[in-house]
């Protein structure tokens, strides 16, 4: 059993997350279409009631024309972070990967109230990347190439290769270079977190406490978990972690308020 590890949902390589979910989504798909046929086998009931690859295909390229209609105009203003102005296409950029988000969870996206809360995610994500990356060139933090190569090099691993991964661009509607900027911004989001808010010490006290829980969630859901010597390196990680984002997101939330930050849509 892995222990589920925390993702701070402001993170500036968000656009990557959502691309290899992506892949994730693809994959499941294929593993699931034949498990879908083999049952459809078992009875005509359950077959007439499977649908063909003509429905869904249709089913998907309806969804999809309801996702894109929360977009907006590429050259639009969507908001002025510090008198920087944010287009329409990094609003729509950073809107793909929420509603991608909210899919993998078995949310619609397109319903009139989780399109309100989109669009909220959105612009409120959009103006936290800005506002740390502003932050984050005042203390002059950069990505090298050598970094973001060897970063794109696993999401190209992840995919099968050279081939996979244009597949998988093309899906985002991404080419190569904006996914490197993604990357590049990731390095540096991380780079710049750690500076401003180092992880603090985890004490055995809380790496067993949560070991605890994980224990009793486990035994409800009739699942083995490994021994706490086994498990221990692995837990302290993600306490630090969010001990690490909780202090991160106080951090941001200090930005806005010193921020000059205008909302145009």
């Amino acid at each position: 059993m892995k222990f589920k590890k925390i993702l701070l949902p402001l993170a500036a390589g968000a656009l990557t997350l959502s691309l290899a979910a992506c892949g994730d989504e693809d994959k499941a798909a294929k593993e699931e279409a034949p498990k879908q046929e083999t049952a459809a086998k078992d009875t005509k009931e359950e077959s007439a009631k499977a649908p063909t690859e003509k429905e869904a295909a249709a089913d998907a390229k309806k969804m999809q024309a309801k996702l894109d209609e929360q977009q907006v105009d590429k050259s639009e203003t969507v908001a002025v972070v510090n008198e920087e102005e944010l287009t329409g296409d990094q609003y729509n950029q950073a809107l793909m990967s929420i509603q991608g988000q909210m899919q993998q969870m078995g949310q619609d996206p397109t319903s009139k109230e989780a399109a309100e809360q989109i669009k909220t995610q959105t612009l409120d994500s959009l103006v936290n990347q800005t506002l740390v990356r502003q932050k984050a060139a005042e203390a002059k933090l950069t990505a090298t190439e050598e970094e973001v190569n060897k970063e794109y090099a696993t999401y190209e691993e992840q995919f099968g290769g050279e081939e996979g991964m244009a597949k998988a661009l093309e899906a985002q509607k991404m080419d190569i270079e904006t996914l490197k900027e993604q990357i590049a911004d990731s390095i540096v989001f991380g780079k710049y977190q750690d500076k401003v808010a180092p992880a603090k010490e985890v004490t055995d006290k809380q790496i067993q406490e949560y070991y605890d829980q994980a224990v009793a969630q486990a035994k409800e859901a009739k699942q083995e978990i490994p021994p706490l010597e086994e498990a221990k390196v692995e837990i302290k990680g993600i306490l630090e972690q969010e001990q690490q984002q909780e202090i991160f997101a106080a951090h941001v939330e200090k930005l806005k308020a010193d921020a000059k930050i205008e909302l145009k849509i």
